[in-house]
């Protein structure tokens, strides 16, 4: 008999089960997958008499777990908590098992798995998919290209991986840090004093006299060579990347392309800034995202799960978001329509327009009161204590819900986290007493 047809018989919680040795063969590493080797009897509970291996677990269970090796699609039965169907998939040894597209959107009518689902699909295997992938590709093709492009990758994205790829980024860091001190010393307005004469008056309140065209100049050059380590760096990562259209809708890839242009556009408009000023505020606004480049260091420190939880909770609650944005949106122009009516009814009033209500309206419902703007007649003011304790309304009502919903997820990933690690425990005790047999695929290819 072929040794794929050879069938294998297995107890489970009392319950027979019989395949074939070839089905358990479809997930190499895998506890199931071990059966198919000749010293599994030495490792398992084997019973010579009725050549069945026992195992204490869940018979229920077990079956939508030999239905994976069967079809390749992993369900999640019925009415079963996903914690513990975890931990079965960590007993049978299955890492990093997807569900099918049925039983996801199962699991999203939900709360609690819709967040635990969220959490491992986004921090666990978005790094080891883009790895496998070119894991994958590296397989397949033997080219140049094909063995660099995944330690290119790694390089430069994912500091973590090697000693280089950590000097890297902070090598990138200290740029970026170069990059701040001059956007934040460097001048927004500057005189050509080669262009004008010593006796010409200056605006004192828009042009600094002391800074000269040529420092100016010199500056920017300085911030041309951190934007070339930028631009190199950047070109590197969009190349070697698994995924294009993942990388460039990236809100951190956008906001590093967008900071590339405005130090060329100064530098080829130079000779004609004084003929349009206005030019320096635009880029000055562009260069704000220097700042939020620094939001990169998080890649050279583990992410902490405070945060990885927010972006779930945010995503959990966008209908309540809404809501309370339309609700707001009606405060404004309701309270900011019935002040400037109220203060006309006594012709004296603050307010330049209906327009300048509303802005009246929005800072006393925030509860922030500038004071730029208040009313002046009583019936004013009585307007303006309503719409200011309904703006404490406003703002306290949510908060209860956008807090019970954080504490779901916190709670849900704190049980991952411990789960995660009692999995990698659990795996190196495997390993260290049943080291993987590394010879025998290196006998096979001598022979």
């Amino acid at each position: 008999m072929e040794a794929s047809k050879e069938k294998i018989i297995l107890n489970v919680g009392g319950i027979r089960h019989e395949t074939y040795c070839s089905t358990l063969k479809a997930l190499p590493g895998t506890k199931l997958c071990q059966l198919t080797e000749p010293q599994h009897c030495a490792k398992f509970d084997h019973d010579p008499h009725t050549n069945e291996v026992f195992f204490d677990r869940s018979a229920r269970l077990f079956g939508d777990v030999l239905n994976y090796y069967r079809t390749k699609n992993l369900h999640c039965p019925a009415d079963v908590c996903w914690s513990l169907w975890e931990e079965e998939l960590a007993f049978w040894e299955i890492p990093h098992a997807k569900l099918a597209l049925c039983c996801r959107v199962k699991l999203s009518s939900t709360e609690a798995p819709e967040g635990e689902f969220l959490l491992r699909g986004d921090n666990e295997d978005s790094n080891e998919d883009s790895l496998a992938l070119l894991g994958q590709v590296e397989r397949r093709d033997y080219r140049w290209w094909a063995r660099w492009q995944p330690k290119i990758w790694a390089l430069f994205d994912k500091p973590s991986s090697s000693t280089a790829a950590m000097c890297l980024m902070i090598i990138s860091l200290l740029f970026n840090i170069g990059i701040l001190v001059l956007f934040f010393v460097k001048p927004t307005t500057y005189v050509d004093f080669d262009h004008y004469n010593d006796s010409r008056e200056f605006d004192v309140f828009h042009v600094a006299p002391k800074t000269s065209f040529q420092e100016v100049i010199s500056l920017l050059y300085v911030e041309l060579f951190c934007i070339l380590w930028f631009m190199f760096e950047f070109s590197m990562r969009l190349t070697s990347c698994p995924d294009k259209k993942k990388f460039l809708t990236n809100p951190l890839n956008i906001t590093d392309f967008l900071s590339l242009f405005p130090v060329f556009i100064e530098l080829f408009s130079s000779a004609h800034i004084d003929k349009m000023p206005e030019i320096l505020s635009w880029l000055g606004f562009f260069r704000v995202l220097y700042i939020v480049k620094l939001l990169r260091i998080f890649k050279l420190l583990q992410t902490p799960l405070l945060l990885r939880v927010l972006p779930f909770t945010f995503r959990s609650i966008l209908k309540e978001v809404f809501i309370l944005v339309m609700i707001f949106a009606f405060e404004v122009l309701f309270f900011g329509a019935l002040c400037f009516h109220a203060e006309l009814l006594e012709g004296d009033t603050h307010f330049d327009g209906m327009v300048s209500s509303f802005y009246w309206a929005a800072i006393t419902l925030t509860t922030v009161g500038y004071g730029d703007m208040y009313a002046i007649t009583a019936f004013g003011k009585v307007v303006a204590c309503c719409t200011a304790l309904c703006g404490i309304l406003t703002i306290i009502i949510p908060l209860p819900i956008f807090f019970i919903k954080f504490q779901g997820y916190y709670t849900t990933a704190i049980m991952k986290e411990k789960m995660k690690n009692k999995r990698g425990e659990a795996k190196h005790h495997r390993s260290r007493r049943y080291p993987a047999p590394v010879s025998m695929p290196l006998c096979g290819l001598i022979k």
